[in-house]
């Protein structure tokens, strides 16, 4: 430890990412990446936008993107707020909504990051455990009117709560903000934005790293009631005004155009899912019902570690976490049909 970190550096944590292999060797199914590009009018802004562009800094305000997402989900601009991938605008909103007297409520199996955060903001938790099936129990969230961030779907377990669900959360903390992180809402979840001018306590957030195969160019945003957004938007300007870069902007927009690319692309990794799921099963493997482009799963006769170890001699990449409950599965990114057949070919090799 260094002697000049600060008391907060010592202690934190820090979040782990999937890994990123330097040789391009590896099938990499390990960080919930779209195995297609972009939509083609994406690649049209590319090749339109004007290098000079880069020389000014970008619109503070992402008005065209802000603009481009009201009409997308027909809300006014005062309840959207863009950011640097989903990633900071969850940042923002644990500084800005969730450090709260009393403690942020999340389930003890979720995107890694929550705990990260808290630590970082000094934010006192209480983690709230799945069932034993890995699903949440929304009755458990009831009544204690403290703030609560949950992913839906969760991750890395895939499973999603329904749209009343989310409601009961809503309703039931009136006076507490009620964050749902939908990072996987486009492979088959119900979205809780319809409830935003309905609860001013619900903030969603999403991005365009994952269906919308932008994860390289850092885009993410939330929808809630402006009171909600204008915390954000202070926290934004006390931290970086110019959070996303022109290049982003202009690529977010131009996905956000081609709604019949974007559509055909969930359904055919929704596809896959299935396929994959389907292949797994028939190898023996249990799979929890996914609602996410990932499925998680796990063999009776073959540790997480080990599923784990051997599809890395085989160059492929999976998530494992060696924390209880979770040691007995592994996380796998739902590849193109190609993609999804390799690993089926080797999983079988493995298991037999």
């Amino acid at each position: 430890m260094s002697q000049f970190w600060s008391d907060v550096t010592a202690r934190l944590k820090p979040y782990v990412p999937g890994e990123q292999p330097v040789e391009g060797s590896f099938l990499k199914l390990n960080t919930n990446e779209n195995p297609y590009p972009p939509s083609p009018d994406v690649n049209s802004a590319v090749s339109d936008f004007s290098i000079s562009n880069l020389s000014l800094y970008p619109d503070p305000d992402s008005r065209m993107l802000v603009d481009a997402l009201s009409e997308r989900f027909n809300l006014s601009t005062e309840y959207i707020f863009v950011g640097n991938g989903s990633d900071e605008v969850l940042a923002h909103t644990f500084v800005g909504l969730l450090r709260q007297e009393r403690p942020l409520r999340f389930p003890d199996i979720s995107y890694g990051f929550y705990s990260v955060w808290a630590e970082l903001f000094d934010i006192d938790t209480k983690l709230i455990p799945l069932r034993q099936d890995f699903s949440i129990n929304v009755h458990d969230y009831l009544d204690a009117d403290s703030p609560i961030i949950i992913a839906n779907p969760n991750a890395p377990t895939s499973l999603a709560l329904g749209l009343s669900d989310i409601e009961r959360l809503a309703s039931g903390n009136p006076d507490s903000v009620v964050v749902i992180d939908e990072a996987y809402i486009d492979y088959g979840g119900e979205s809780a934005v319809p409830l935003v001018e309905k609860y001013e306590n619900i903030l969603v957030v999403q991005t365009f790293s994952k269906s919308r195969a932008l994860a390289g160019t850092r885009v993410g945003y939330a929808l809630g009631h402006p009171v909600l957004i204008q915390a954000l938007r202070r926290v934004k300007d006390s931290f970086n005004s110019y959070p996303v870069d022109s290049f982003s902007q202009a690529t977010a927009v131009a996905s956000l155009s081609d709604e019949d690319y974007f559509r055909k692309c969930c359904d055919r990794i929704c596809s896959s899912r299935e396929s994959l799921i389907e292949g797994l099963i028939n190898l023996g493997f249990d799979v929890l019902p996914s609602k996410t482009n990932f499925v998680f799963a796990s063999h009776p006769d073959i540790s997480g570690a080990e599923l784990y170890s051997d599809l890395y001699k085989r160059k492929i990449l999976v998530r494992y976490w060696d924390v209880p409950r979770l040691q007995g599965h592994v996380r796998i990114t739902v590849g193109s049909e190609n993609q999804c057949e390799q690993l089926l070919s080797e999983l079988g090799k493995i298991v037999s």
